[in-house]
């Protein structure tokens, strides 16, 4: 079957800092094997991508080794809103981290939320970490400015039910749910083995949370992976990163519940596709699709993947619709497990977005 290039706005390619785990080279082999021809990576790097030397660092790692299209979120910190406005459209937006996060770009004064509301341009989207009671406060802000918000990795009942309410008081709120949330609960750690492969943030939820997101797929506008590579030695260590690997396991898994009636093909396609576009104003992708055998089923391992990391949480599992092929602007750059392509044959998309407020 074919299908559009799909689009993940959430990744974490490690590049500059952490290059062990994952870079732009692996990462984008990992978003081809897994159907993806566009990521949109974040900013939480070494340095972090706060200004325009740590984002120019990041942009010179895409043109030397990515394999697919890409864009790079800028970070908002404490320090930055001045900053902003001059680099903004070398980005893809801007990205804040309200909870649950490690380093400089944790935000957690609401004045500094809102100085960075009124210093980011309006053509570029705002997308944030907001967990909980957080994401009613920022709500609350993003009604205050009149901006449009992105609420990454949705996972608990609260959450989604708070953003229907803001979807049906017209507030111009999107949001998006990982993988991981959807087909794994905190009851599913044991099987995970050691303590460090159930490490993700936000954290493995109940299975009521799950229920809810799948009960309430209408509120959800993407399907994004947060794909977080660590190192197995890191995972299994005495203080475990949190975070899991995704881009080569989000197809298949979505798939998988094709198959089983869960989901329909348009729904895959809308929230990996179509509404990713119109969310971020992403440029249209010419003569780029897939091709996957939605009959072939086969059994998920890392040791087949391309992703740094060699781990899954996903491993054993039951994948559907092996991607066989894939074509970026009329180039074959993937075939049966297979790379084709050249570093650097991605475009930085940055400078096409037409994202509208």
């Amino acid at each position: 079957m074919k299908l559009p290039g799909l689009i993940d706005v959430h990744v974490h390619l490690r590049e500059p800092g952490a290059t062990h785990k994952e870079d732009f080279l692996s990462g984008t082999k990992a978003a081809l094997a897994g159907g993806v021809t566009t990521v949109l990576a974040m900013p939480n790097t070494q340095p972090p991508l706060a200004d325009g030397s740590s984002l120019h660092k990041a942009v010179s790692a895409g043109q030397e080794k990515a394999l697919c299209d890409y864009g790079l979120y800028l970070g908002g910190s404490m320090e930055n809103p001045d900053l902003l406005p001059e680099i903004a459209d070398q980005s893809v937006g801007l990205k804040l981290y309200l909870d649950a996060t490690y380093g400089p770009l944790l935000l957690e004064d609401t004045i500094h939320w809102r100085k960075l509301f009124e210093s980011w341009p309006r053509s570029r989207p705002i997308v944030a970490h907001a967990e909980g009671k957080t994401l009613a406060a920022l709500l609350y802000i993003a009604f205050m400015y009149d901006r449009h918000i992105h609420i990454c990795h949705v996972s608990t009942r609260e959450e989604i039910c708070l953003i229907k309410s803001a979807k049906e008081k017209g507030l111009p709120v999107t949001c998006e749910v990982t993988p991981h949330h959807l087909f794994l609960s905190k009851e599913d750690i044991p099987a995970l083995g050691k303590r460090g492969k159930s490490e993700v943030r936000p954290r493995l939820a109940s299975r009521d949370d799950q229920r809810a997101l799948w009960d309430h797929l209408e509120v959800i506008d993407c399907f994004a992976t947060d794909h977080a590579p660590h190192t197995l030695a890191e995972k299994e260590g005495e203080d475990p990163p949190p975070g899991f690997p995704g881009l080569e396991t989000a197809l298949p898994l979505f798939l998988n519940a094709v198959h089983e009636g869960r989901l329909s093909m348009e729904d895959v396609i809308t929230r990996m596709y179509t509404n990713p576009r119109a969310v971020f104003g992403l440029p249209e992708q010419q003569e780029t699709w897939i091709e996957v055998d939605l009959k072939r089923g086969y059994e998920i391992r890392a040791a087949d993947q391309y992703s740094k990391c060699g781990w899954t949480p996903f491993e054993g599992w039951t994948g559907l619709g092996c991607v066989e092929r894939v074509v970026l602007r009329g180039e074959e750059v993937f075939r049966n497990g297979e790379i084709l392509t050249t570093a650097g044959g991605g475009r930085n998309i940055a400078p096409s977005l037409t994202y509208q407020a």
